[in-house]
């Protein structure tokens, strides 16, 4: 069984000489879970890969505790990029920028870019410092399944896998953050995020946002399947509860309800009154509350496409399933 730790200094130097050695490190940020290594370590890079089971062309993002550490990695770094790093770094804010020679090429996919980020966790920031070097970093789960945002998720999903995971309580953002290419002719948004768009434009105006998946994606999250329960998820967006149609069905709402609708086995609900920032903060942890409830299908409510909300419907989209029997007639 992988050692969990609370993430006390000690622990946190603990971790810092398990990266430099060439180990696996699972450690919170403020958006999600991250599964740590040397971002100048090839081969501990590769170990992610294998434990996540995670396709090689899909890079890794990788984390920084200061500014500074940026021109290992990029070979420059643009106004717009200062403008940015000055308002959202740390924050869950990923920059694509061109990458140095230092940076390995399993790291970006063979690209010539970096994505790179700074979070806001203190332990992250604490375990990066006393590392002494960049990590690289995706979300600490199986490839495609859905994004951790405790240590009890990290456990349940990679036990036996990673050499250590620091305990720094839940995650309070909740979704991977948000990746802006800045190597495009206008900024462009990958993968929607903690971030909201409207703040970035508000900052260095219109962005552009990337539309459907990429089969070979400049970022983490472009794939047309991800961040996936083990239980089959449909959307729905009728005021109208789905018909469960005798299965053993799960319901995830948007707000709480005002009378909890009859025949789901499980229901589930982001935020108590509609407020987006507190859905995305719950929305992985609430569907794996539903995906361990032994359901046949789990039902979950669009929400609206403004500020983290888009972040949030990527997120389920992503999640839903290709080809399920559809939620039949709509109840009223």
């Amino acid at each position: 069984m992988v050692r969990v730790l609370k993430a006390t200094p000690e622990a946190v130097a603990e971790g810092a000489r398990l990266l430099r050695e060439g180990r696996l490190v699972a450690f919170p940020t403020e958006t999600v879970y991250g599964l740590g290594a040397d971002a100048f370590n090839p081969l501990a890079v590769a170990r992610i890969f294998e434990v996540k089971n995670r396709p090689e062309f899909d890079p890794i993002i990788v984390h920084i505790a200061d500014p500074a550490q940026l021109p290992d990695l990029v070979r420059e770094i643009p106004e717009t990029a200062r403008r940015l790093i000055e308002k959202f770094w740390p924050g869950p804010l990923t920059l694509i920028l061109p990458k140095t020679e230092k940076v390995p090429d399993i790291v970006t996919a063979g690209l010539p870019t970096v994505a790179v980020r700074m979070p806001a966790h203190p332990v992250a920031l604490a375990l990066i410092r006393a590392a002494g070097r960049p990590v690289a970093a995706p979300s600490a789960n199986p490839f495609g399944y859905l994004s951790p945002t405790t240590a009890e998720h990290v456990l349940a999903q990679l036990d036996g896998k990673v050499d250590l995971i620091l305990d720094g309580g839940p995650c309070p953002v909740g979704v991977e953050s948000t990746v802006l290419d800045l190597t495009a002719d206008v900024p462009t948004v990958l993968r929607p995020g903690g971030l909201a768009v409207e703040d970035i434009e508000a900052v260095v105006g219109p962005v552009r946002v990337a539309a459907g998946p990429a089969d070979r994606p400049r970022s983490p999250g472009q794939l047309a399947r991800h961040y996936s329960p083990r239980t089959p998820l449909v959307l729905f967006s009728d005021r109208a509860y789905p018909d469960p149609r005798g299965r053993r069905a799960g319901l995830l709402l948007f707000r709480r309800p005002a009378r909890i609708p009859e025949g789901f086995a499980a229901v589930e609900w982001l935020s108590e009154t509609g407020d987006l920032r507190e859905a995305a903060a719950d929305l992985f942890a609430a569907l794996h509350r539903l995906d361990r409830a032994k359901l046949d299908i789990i039902f979950a409510e669009r929400v609206p496409e403004v500020g983290l909300g888009r972040a949030i419907m990527d997120r389920l989209r992503k999640a839903a399933a290709p080809a399920v029997d559809g939620p039949g007639p709509l109840n009223g």
